[in-house]
């Protein structure tokens, strides 16, 4: 969308936000786009309800303090909300079951937008104005989030935030808008600069880029950029895919254009069903080019996909296929916050509201996607931990930002600050071993086909 109409939508936006203002509260309605059906939370037992607790700030009441969430749960990216819902509720299930955070459940009031730029920004609006909720929190997507920025800014003034969220892009970490996030996870800049740098080391000296071509794509490809340009060196070729791409797709096109242009490693920017096909095709066409993703793709659904795909026709497609993540492996039980993520995921098996549920989705036991949402979970609640029993907006960002080597049990340790908003700066590598991703020990091993 160029700038004249983006500012027109952002007019229109200024509409519904008047028209939702004046609006009175409405029930909840079901459906894409609209708030999911929720029951209240039980009130506490009266022996952990704290007395004298009142509604102090929109989205708090006596019994509960309500957070919202905008994501894709349906469509070909429907695995990246719903692995990151599943991770943060099984948190939050146990929080409520001990009684909530100074005796208020948490309830997340969670809207698909289908991995969509206008669904997110009217969600935003939907779940600031009609659902009050007190604090936004995982939305999914740069393409989403970018767009919804704007709205978000617009709330400045009432001290709204954004707790965690499934990107790594630039704009949110930069003004003006990232004095209202809170970034948890490490950027796609140094994920891509990492994985330039490993490569490099390698020998690697020709480097192609595959990438979905819209404002995701496009952070990570720069990562690349900057990553090559501290060797003097620039990308050799790119290659893209639309957004919404099936695994199912043919991408031997982009597959032609890097390996004819004799590319050493492919660096991909791009969601698991897309990124998969290109896997897919490339070693079908006999490239055999070393293939890296960034934490988004969602890597347990793309390996799930060429797994089963490998299975059908006796193919490995998983061989020189590496993969960053903002997370430490979910099989590192030596991390205390591992070894309670996997408990708790296991005791609370959380599912998706049935209004979001995508039948075509298989829910992935554990998964780097919902170890990231149960570590989101976890800073907010010790957030609201720290705002005190009276919480308000104000309190609830002051909280965040005394946050300071907070142990997650993940083996880095998160610091926020008034001047740093982004938490953690970890960066982590795998690839695959009997169809399931490991940290990476051997680097030659990881690259052989």
């Amino acid at each position: 969308m160029n700038r004249r109409r983006f500012l027109g939508f952002l007019a229109g936006t200024s509409a519904a936000l008047a028209t939702a203002r004046a609006a009175s509260a409405q029930s909840r309605q079901t459906g894409r786009g609209n708030p999911i059906p929720v029951d209240p939370p039980a009130a506490p037992p009266a022996a952990t309800r704290p007395v004298g607790l009142s509604a102090s700030a929109p989205g708090v009441t006596a019994t509960e303090v309500r957070i919202g969430m905008s994501a894709a749960f349906r469509g070909t990216a429907a695995g990246l909300g719903t692995e990151f819902y599943r991770g943060a509720q099984a948190y939050y299930d146990e929080i409520n079951t001990r009684g909530g955070v100074h005796g208020r459940a948490i309830t997340v009031v969670s809207l698909d937008d289908n991995y969509e730029p206008n669904p997110c920004i009217k969600n935003t609006i939907h779940l600031l104005e009609k659902e009050s909720v007190f604090t936004l929190s995982n939305y999914v997507g740069t393409p989403t989030l970018t767009r919804a920025l704007p709205v978000i800014k617009r709330y400045a003034d009432q001290s709204v935030v954004l707790v965690g969220n499934f990107t790594g892009a630039q704009p949110q970490r930069e003004a003006p808008y990232a004095d209202q996030v809170f970034n948890i996870r490490a950027s796609y800049r140094q994920e891509m600069m990492a994985l330039v740098e490993r490569f490099w080391s390698l020998g690697a000296r020709s480097f192609g880029v595959y990438y979905q071509i819209d404002a995701y794509g496009r952070s990570g490809t720069d990562g690349v950029a900057r990553g090559l340009a501290q060797h003097g060196a620039r990308i050799t070729a790119e290659a893209t895919y639309p957004r919404g791409a099936q695994f199912t797709d043919d991408m031997t096109p982009a597959v032609s254009a890097l390996q004819k242009a004799g590319v050493d490693v492919v660096l991909c920017t791009g969601a698991y069903q897309g990124c998969g096909a290109f896997v897919r095709s490339a070693r079908d066409a006999g490239f055999l080019a070393p293939i890296s993703n960034v934490s988004f793709v969602g890597s347990d659904a793309m390996l799930a996909l060429l797994v089963k795909h490998g299975k059908t026709n006796g193919r490995d497609y998983t061989r020189a296929l590496v993969n960053s993540q903002v997370v430490p492996t979910y099989d590192d039980t030596t991390l205390p916050g591992v070894a309670e993520y996997r408990v708790l995921m296991e005791r609370h098996n959380p599912a998706v509201p049935e209004a979001l549920r995508d039948p075509k989705y298989a829910v992935q036991r554990m998964s780097f996607i919902s170890l990231e949402g149960f570590v989101n979970a976890k800073v907010v609640v010790e957030a609201l931990r720290r705002a005190g029993p009276q919480p308000t907006r104000a309190s609830f960002r002051q909280a965040l930002e005394s946050l300071r080597n907070f142990d997650l049990g993940i083996g880095a340790a998160l610091t926020f600050g008034p001047e740093r908003h982004q938490g953690l700066d970890s960066v982590y590598f795998t690839r695959v071993e009997g169809d399931r991703w490991v940290p990476i020990a051997d680097w030659a091993a990881a690259v052989q086909i």
